[in-house]
């Protein structure tokens, strides 16, 4: 029996003047573990005229995780954080009872040729710490721990596993792996995962019972004990997952929550422009249109 209970294929989606690749969240699976949410940014060629530029906007409820490839984005929120982040970094914003950030395009990059591509991902909080106070953590290359397996380099991005814990703060059991080959290499990893599990291909291919996957998609495991597949020569993939929260989790634009009040509160505070401020910044993205249903 197959152990892919679900292939998830990347969806064109548009946060403002940037085109992603949805990924997550789908209709067949909300959710990974407390994964709710990942965009695949890029790889995008922009020219000395065109910047990525999403204005100050609210989160509640959640961790934001951004990891580039390439490329590089400034980052700035209501706490008063300031930093670029550049490949192989992590940024891990938790958001909590609320914070408003926005990423944009670092000044000395503005009026030149550049490029961009990365992964955004959204970790649901635990209920009880929905409404913990905002927090910001920037995390080196060099702090990510990282290692070679049977001829894999892997790369503990975030969570524990393999007996190894990434220095990101979470706030739940989770894990983020990113693996990488040169060669042909069989992996064999289950006995190290748990919870729900899933493996997103960005670059070559990988096998699994017989059958050749490729870039652009997500496959959701039957098992994480179970997760094994043969890697091809010069691919990338990542692994991530956890323990499920035993509450669903709703969505509505930048909002996550286990109480659809709290979300209600949110809009209207952002529609009063209550929340807290991002330093040095004037505009704002409108809060989307109130009536469209929160997704489960």
């Amino acid at each position: 029996m197959s152990n892919i209970k679900l292939i998830i294929e990347e969806r064109p989606a548009n946060i403002g003047n940037f085109m992603v690749g949805r990924l997550l969240p789908f209709r067949e699976k909300r959710m990974v573990g407390p994964f709710s949410f990942i965009d695949h940014m890029g790889p995008a060629a922009m020219s000395d005229h065109e910047n990525l530029d999403v204005p100050p906007h609210p989160h509640i409820g959640l961790s934001t995780l951004t990891f580039l490839f390439e490329g590089e984005v400034a980052h700035k929120d209501s706490l008063g954080s300031d930093i670029v982040i550049k490949p192989g970094q992590v940024n891990w914003m938790t958001s909590g009872s609320g914070i408003v950030h926005s990423e944009r395009t670092p000044e000395y990059l503005r009026h030149s040729d550049k490029m961009l591509h990365g992964l955004q991902i959204w970790v649901a909080l635990p209920k009880a710490l929905e409404q913990m106070e905002p927090e910001f953590f920037h995390v080196e290359a060099t702090d990510i721990p990282a290692w070679e397996q049977d001829g894999v380099a892997v790369k503990l991005i975030a969570g524990e596993a393999f007996g190894r814990k990434s220095p990101v703060p979470v706030y739940s059991p989770l894990y983020f792996l990113e693996l990488k080959s040169t060669g042909r290499q069989k992996v064999n990893i289950g006995s190290s995962l748990f919870g729900e599990s899933a493996l997103y291909i960005l670059e070559g291919a990988i096998e699994s019972d017989g059958h050749i996957f490729e870039p652009r998609q997500i496959l959701i495991a039957n098992d994480a004990k179970l997760c094994e597949f043969t890697m091809h020569a010069n691919t990338t993939v990542y692994i991530f997952g956890g323990e499920p929260f035993p509450e669903e989790r709703f969505i509505y634009w930048n909002f996550v929550a286990s109480d659809r009040e709290l979300i209600e509160k949110a809009k209207q505070k952002w529609l009063a422009q209550s929340f807290k401020p991002v330093p040095g910044e004037t505009d704002f993205v409108p809060l989307p249109d109130s009536t469209k249903n929160i997704k489960h």
